[in-house]
């Protein structure tokens, strides 16, 4: 049943949201343990990168809590997408609400110069 829904809300915010070459698209996903964050552009189809809370950077800092490993995992993909010349990003939340560790990867993303 929350699989139907979240796959519903998820679809119906592709519908507006598309990433180009100028403005990729920054998806998140969460699980009950990690968070992972992708930069993608659809008009060729690809992955241009990615950040999860398995990431060696953020598994070195210990002790840190899910809110902030997810703040981490988005500063890591900010600092990532500077490397590859993005500067401004779409926002994709894939049907999950913008509280708890989705805006905590968005604002972490803000506070790494991605501009929404």
């Amino acid at each position: 049943m929350f699989k139907d829904s979240l796959k519903r809300r998820h679809l119906h915010i592709r519908k507006r949201v598309a990433g180009t070459a100028e403005r990729p698209r920054l998806c998140v996903r969460r699980s009950n343990q990690h968070i992972f964050a992708q930069i993608v552009d659809d008009s060729r189809q690809r992955v241009l990168t990615g950040a999860s809370s398995l990431s060696s950077a953020v598994r070195e800092k210990k002790d840190l809590k899910r809110m902030a490993v997810s703040a981490e995992v988005g500063r890591l993909i900010a600092a990532q997408a500077k490397k590859l010349g993005i500067e401004q990003v779409v926002f994709d939340r894939s049907g999950y609400r913008y509280h708890g560790r989705v805006k905590a990867v968005a604002e972490g993303a803000r506070e790494g110069g991605l501009r929404f």
